[in-house]
Formats: C-alpha cells, structure tokens, sequence
C-alpha cells in the first residue's frame, strides 16, 4: 500500500492510496488531477473516501463517477455527501481489500457530522487537524472540537496524519505566537522550511510531533492556558476556555 499526494486547489491535498494496480482517493474536490494521477500510474479508481461536505472535499465525485462507474464511495452519516454508497459513523469500519482496513472516528467541530479514517498506521482527517493548526470552527462548537481531539490523542504516537491542506508555515507562525519557547516547535519550523523550499509537501506528519507542536492540542498544558487566559482575559481558562480562546486568536490572527 501506497500513499501520494495529488496537488488540487492553491494548497489541498487529495490522498490517493493505492495498490496492485487499485486506488481510493481521499476528498476529491477537483476530478481534473485524480483522473490524470491515474492515467498516468495506470491505475483503476476504485473507492472515494470523504470526511465533510465542503466543495473542495467533494467537488469531483460526480464526474469521478461517470468515469467509473462501478466505484464506491463512504462518506459521514450525518452530512450531505453526493452520490454517497455508505453512510458512516463512529466505530464503522471500511475494508478496501488491498488498500487497507479502516476504522471510523467521528470527529465533529469543523463541520456538524465530519469523520476521519483511522488504520494502516494513518490517520485520514480532513480539516479538523491541520499540522500546527485546526480547522476553524464552522458548525460545531469548541468542546465537540476538544472531544475529537481526546479521540485523537487515543491514537498511537507513531500514527501519520493526512490532512488536506498546506497551511503548515502559516499555522506555525501562530503558534510561535502562542508558546514561543517551545524548541519543538522551532525545529519543527526548520524543518518545513527545508521542505517548502524544495517544493516537498509537509504532511504527512506523526501524532507524536503534533503532539509537542500544535497548541491546538495543548487545551491542558500550563503554557497553552497561561497565553489563553493573557489572550481573552478569563482567569483560569478549562480545556474548553483554553481551546476556544486560542481558535478564537487564530481566527483573527
């Protein structure tokens, strides 16, 4: 099993994955640049695979189907997919054969019903965790933002994660701004610089990195509270207080 990005958009990433011939794209927002990734790998298209509604996620399933017409595609339960096969949940699970196994994680707080695919090692996950950041807060509300990322921490530390969009310089920037004395994150900066500058996309990258980087993920630690309370002026901000504070500088940032 492999897994390249196809460049979609100014900065998304559309994940195929693929094997013995076979590919699943995740989020297909655009047709145009998974129909010519597959010509030019030869490769038959098999399954989509979405995590939320938005345009840029979906945008191309319709005319991915008219292309193959027998392809599946799994998308959440609860929000309005086009063409949707398999409605899931929390729990379900997706067996792609030689693409791999997939477990179910709901993940509301972006969008109302947005899900995430966890197996072979990694972690599909949309917009709710971007490296360095999270998606903004459209539908949901910031304690069901935190209950998926507790979901998340549950995870192994080596698991890679596939989020849809470039923003990782973008998102650092802010979170120098947030815990300017975190060293991990500084070299973590070094690095994604080496990378942007080569043209080489960022992600994927481990929950363990994210873990000590992202101050998205940092709702309990003292640092994280300590610039959320200077930030919004409550004192002694919860988990919830915490993350809602920081979404809230982000956005305005």
């Amino acid at each position: 099993m492999n897994v390249e990005a196809i460049r979609a958009f100014s900065d998304n990433y559309i994940w195929a994955i693929t094997a013995a011939g076979k590919a699943a794209v995740v989020d297909p927002g655009d047709s145009t640049p998974v129909l010519n990734y597959l010509e030019d790998n030869s490769l038959s298209l098999e399954y989509i695979i979405i995590t939320h509604h938005h345009p840029d996620h979906v945008g191309g399933i319709r005319s991915l189907k008219n292309a193959f017409p027998n392809l599946k595609v799994f998308g959440p339960a609860n929000e309005r997919i086009p063409e949707n096969n398999f409605r899931l949940k929390q729990d379900d699970e997706v067996d792609l054969g030689d693409l791999g196994k997939y477990k179910v994680i709901d993940v509301p707080g972006h969008t109302a019903g947005h899900i995430a695919y966890y197996g072979e090692n990694s972690l599909f996950i949309g917009d709710t965790v971007f490296a360095c950041g999270c998606g903004r807060l459209f539908e949901g509300t910031a304690a069901q933002m935190v209950n998926s990322f507790e979901k998340i921490k549950q995870l192994p530390s080596e698991t890679l994660i596939y989020c849809a969009h470039e923003y990782t310089l973008s998102n650092i920037k802010f979170a120098k701004a947030v815990d300017p004395n975190n060293q991990d994150l500084l070299e973590r900066e070094e690095e994604c610089i080496a990378l942007r500058q080569k043209d080489i996309p960022t992600v994927p990258f481990s929950l363990d990195v994210e873990l000590k980087t992202n101050p998205f993920f940092g709702y309990n630690r003292s640092e994280i509270k300590e610039a959320a309370s200077r930030q919004s002026g409550i004192s002694k901000p919860d988990s919830v207080g915490t993350f809602a504070a920081i979404r809230s500088w982000k956005d305005s940032f």
